[in-house]
């Protein structure tokens, strides 16, 4: 690796560390901001050879930023809405639950794309990520009503998936090489 790549690492892991700094700390006094860039450098420092990172500025571009809102909007909307179907759940327990585990394909490659799409589809609290099948590109769920029409897929992980890789391959949503 290079000089001029392993600073652009540096930088990068450096913003992305500081933003997680100031989101967590949540205090803006300039000797906790000063510390948090203190920590962020060293950090960057530390893990720029571990590999490659996506800069935090390249989701300003356009095309990404409204794929980012729409997987933000999405997400949303179906937190909600399994967030409502609990409380329903919940408050009326008559209600037969079909839970179970269920094995559902993922068009996910990267690393990235499978931390996202899994954690993403667990915050709807209908559906947790359990385990992950790379060879065979299956992803593995708990769901606390397991889908009896069409393919669990399409009720599972799909929409956000879709979402996701909308955001990852923003080229006509083929996976860039390189």
């Amino acid at each position: 690796m290079g000089t001029r790549g392993r600073a652009k690492r540096v930088v990068a892991l450096t913003a992305w560390a500081y933003c997680v700094w100031v989101l967590l700390t949540w205090t803006a006094t300039v000797e906790d901001l000063l510390v948090g860039l203190a920590i962020a450098a060293g950090c960057g420092i530390a893990l720029a050879p571990l590999g490659p990172v996506a800069a935090p500025w390249s989701a300003l571009r356009p095309r990404r930023l409204a794929a980012l809102a729409l997987l933000a909007a999405e997400c949303a909307a179906r937190i909600a809405t399994a967030n409502l179907s609990l409380t329903r759940r919940i408050l009326s327990p008559s209600r037969p639950l079909r839970s179970g585990m269920v094995v559902v394909p993922t068009r996910a490659r990267s690393d990235g794309e499978f931390a996202a799409t899994g954690v993403l589809t667990s915050l709807v609290v209908d559906n947790q990520f359990v385990d992950l099948d790379r060879g065979r590109h299956r992803l593995q769920y708990h769901a606390m009503a397991v889908p009896d029409d069409g393919p669990a897929g399409e009720a599972i992980n799909a929409p956000l998936e879709r979402r996701v890789l909308a955001v990852t391959r923003p080229a006509g949503g083929r996976r860039r090489r390189g």
